[in-house]
């Protein structure tokens, strides 16, 4: 299963969603492999809560992934009414570096 497969499966699994995109962005950064990706998910599980909790909540979701295998995740939370005005930002450019360069 690929990285991109593995993060796509623990969200639809965690949460119940209306939209959610997951996209590889490594390809746009130096290294290449499946370590840049982009989170677009719209949920009612994120009614109520702020930005941080959001986020959270994914980071959480993803937490061995992100220790082990992720160098960037681009994370843009929704509730379906946000989801109607949504204005998704493109990802920032990648510094270099990474937790996984010796």
């Amino acid at each position: 299963m690929s990285m991109l497969e593995q993060i796509e499966s623990k969200l639809k699994s965690a949460f119940s969603y209306e939209h959610l995109e997951v996209i590889n962005e490594s390809h746009m950064h130096s290294r290449g492999t499946e370590s840049h990706f982009k989170v677009v998910i719209v949920s009612n599980d994120f009614e109520g809560k702020r930005l941080l909790q959001c986020h959270r909540m994914i980071n959480d979701v993803l937490a061995d992934e992100l220790a082990h295998h992720i160098h960037a995740l681009a994370i843009h939370t929704y509730t379906p009414t946000q989801w109607q005005n949504a204005d998704i930002p493109n990802s920032p450019k990648c510094l270099g570096g990474s937790k996984f360069d010796s």
